[in-house]
């Protein structure tokens, strides 16, 4: 329906988004706080972990000595620890030395201290099961500032922490120290030596790893596989970084959204889904949901002069809510909203609320919600959560916002890569559609890329692949081949062929639709009465098309358009098209009346059927067929 098209940043949905936000502040489900995020220093802004894109590289993995203080020994007599570290430039961060409480090398060391290289920072050895007695030395230095394991660890025995990054990438010249809560501390000193301030990260990690070998205390250096995180946008390493952003409370909102699936008021299909649904909702942590971007829903919060901030829908009510006179001036935070965040309301915000509009009573919730299974956690479970917190039914009880959750596999290459415009691999539908020359395609994939010197390397395989082109398949031919792939919650390695095979199909459909029209427009077909015979190809046909549309049911109900479709192909191709259709001609050629008209009748009828069958996947080529055969059948109302 595209009168209601509807676009997240269309000013109803601005209202609602600003509704929400201001609701969920006031119930404290909204905060503002100092935490670790996935920060990407080329964009310089927070990004989701669905933009984060892990690539396995080699690398390797620095053993480092941290001196024992206070005289202290291990087990074996040494007076050091050695910690292995893939990210030795991190050292200047370091709060912490965990070992495992079980480690009878180490465990008599725990409480103790050791000094950490180059900054003489006393940091304290703990007792935490994130440190592997199998793995590397068994020791982890835990640099809370910038690493996720290592911020749990850290809030678990309140170490401080020390953020020597900036924005950028580049060491800071001083050290920002906060405690567990995020406020200032000076617990520690907040001095970078000079040698290291300003170096860009990774020559920082050349830096330090030469002068902590100067002093002695490099251990070793081993090869090591490494899983790295890209920006999927920005392309260059995420970095964890410890910034001011706003967070959704989200344990209180996953509580109904975890009961709704657990009571069957929501199913997933396959099924098997509910199991990753559940193991991401019961472990939820708090959303994060500010970016650092221009384009976006701008987050409704304003500050003063001295830092105090005020929620409201505009800057005139929070002026009137709080008592701030013209002479109180007021910034707008500059931030704006994740894009999942506005995607969350979308059932609803999309018909009208937070008015109770006649749309919203009428479509909602909605039967069936159709999405990749990459996306559940994204954008599945918070329109859940966000739903059933804000929508309820005349009774008071939260509403869902759909019933069923369809999980599709992920469309990938033909060598199963997944698609994203950094590998040059995306395939444009429309394109496979209309077509596309060859030109046109190199510009499509190579312009206006991120990462430039890629564009090369894209061209070629695109001029490899493609050598003339994409054809046009049309609109139905793709549709089909999409359903026809389409194995529950499976991923699609995208293949060519079959998309000029199914064009191929529609053609045969079109091709059989000529035949029987020729055969009986204009003909008595026995609709309006008369004497019909009934052939054994028309019985047989007709008991096998009976047999069909139960098993195309079937398969619909199940979800199983792979199977539907192939229902279709086969009974189309094979039998209607490659048997029915020849065995009709005898009688064509030289049957009675009855006899005609009764293979007349049976044409058109097992055709009509066949269209009504083949609508909801290929609706084009059906559509124009039923437009003549509807005249045929004496159907005159509208269909």
């Amino acid at each position: 329906d595209w009168e209601r098209e509807r676009f997240t940043m269309d000013e109803g949905l601005s209202n609602a988004v600003k509704e929400v936000f201001v609701r969920l502040y006031k119930e404290d489900l909204i905060y503002r706080g100092k935490r670790l995020v996935n920060w990407d220093p080329k964009l310089r802004t927070a990004i989701s972990d669905l933009e984060v894109e892990n690539r396995e590289s080699k690398g390797s993995m620095w053993h480092i000595r941290y001196p024992l203080a206070d005289g202290a020994k291990t087990a074996d007599g040494k007076d050091y620890l050695v910690v292995a570290t893939t990210r030795p430039e991190t050292v200047l961060g370091d709060t912490g030395v965990a070992v495992n409480p079980e480690d009878p090398r180490y465990k008599d060391l725990i409480g103790k201290f050791v000094i950490l290289p180059l900054v003489d920072r006393r940091i304290p050895i703990v007792g935490d099961e994130h440190a592997d007695m199998e793995k590397g030395t068994g020791c982890v230095k835990i640099t809370p500032a910038h690493d996720f394991n290592d911020y749990e660890v850290g809030k678990r025995h309140a170490l401080p922490m020390i953020n020597i990054l900036t924005f950028d990438g580049d060491i800071r010249e001083t050290a920002e120290v906060y405690d567990t809560k995020g406020n200032e501390s000076d617990v520690y000193s907040n001095a970078i030596p000079a040698e290291f301030q300003k170096l860009e990260r990774f020559a920082a990690r050349k830096a330090v790893v030469a002068a902590i070998d100067a002093l002695g205390l490099l251990d070793e250096i081993k090869p090591h596989d490494l899983t790295v995180p890209y920006g999927d946008r920005g392309g260059v390493v995420i970095e964890p970084m410890l910034t001011d952003q706003w967070y959704v409370r989200a344990d209180v909102l996953a509580k109904p959204a975890v009961e709704a699936v657990e009571n069957g008021d929501i199913q997933f299909v396959p099924k098997q889904y509910e199991n990753m649904y559940f193991s991401w909702m019961r472990d939820i942590q708090d959303w994060c949901i500010s970016r650092q971007l221009w384009w976006g829903h701008r987050i409704p919060a304003w500050y003063d002069n001295d830092g105090n901030v005020y929620v409201g829908r505009t800057e005139d009510e929070v002026r009137q809510e709080n008592n701030l006179g013209a002479d109180v001036a007021l910034r707008q935070d500059e931030d704006v909203l994740d894009t999942w965040f506005s995607s969350a309301l979308w059932t609803f915000s999309t018909l009208g609320w937070p008015e109770n509009t006649d749309a919203l009573r009428q479509f909602h919730p909605t039967s069936v919600m159709v999405s990749g299974f990459d996306i559940i956690f994204f954008w599945i479970a918070r329109m859940i959560m966000m739903t059933m917190h804000f929508i309820k039914d005349e009774n008071g009880k939260p509403q869902v916002p759909f019933k069923t959750v369809y999980m599709t596999g992920l469309i990938r290459d033909d060598e199963g890569q997944k698609m994203s415009k950094s590998k040059g691999n995306v395939i444009d539908p429309l394109d496979m559609v209309d077509g596309i020359s060859l030109p046109e395609l190199l510009e499509k994939r190579t312009g206006n890329m991120m990462q430039p010197q890629l564009a090369e390397k894209i061209a070629k395989r695109t001029e490899k692949q493609f050598p003339n082109g994409i054809e046009p398949h049309g609109t139905d031919a793709l549709r089909f081949t999409l359903a026809a792939l389409a194995s529950t919650g499976r991923d699609i390695n995208w293949d060519m062929k079959r998309l000029e095979g199914y064009r191929n199909f529609c053609n045969k459909l079109w091709n059989a639709s000529r035949f029987v029209l020729m055969n009986t427009e204009d003909q008595d077909c026995g609709f309006n009465g008369g004497e019909m015979t009934l052939s054994l190809a028309d019985r047989w046909i007709l008991a096998e098309f009976n047999q069909t549309i139960k098993a195309y049911r079937e398969a619909l109900d199940g979800f199983r358009f792979d199977i539907a479709a192939g229902i279709l192909y086969e009974f189309t191709w094979n039998q209607f098209c490659d048997w029915y259709l020849e065995l009709t001609k005898p009688v064509m050629n030289g049957g009675s009346e009855s006899e005609l008209r009764g293979t007349r009748h049976t044409l058109v009828t097992v055709l009509e059927g066949l269209l009504r069958l083949a609508h909801p996947i290929i609706p084009f080529i059906t559509e124009t067929i039923w437009q003549r055969v509807k005249v045929i059948c004496g159907i005159t109302a509208d269909t």
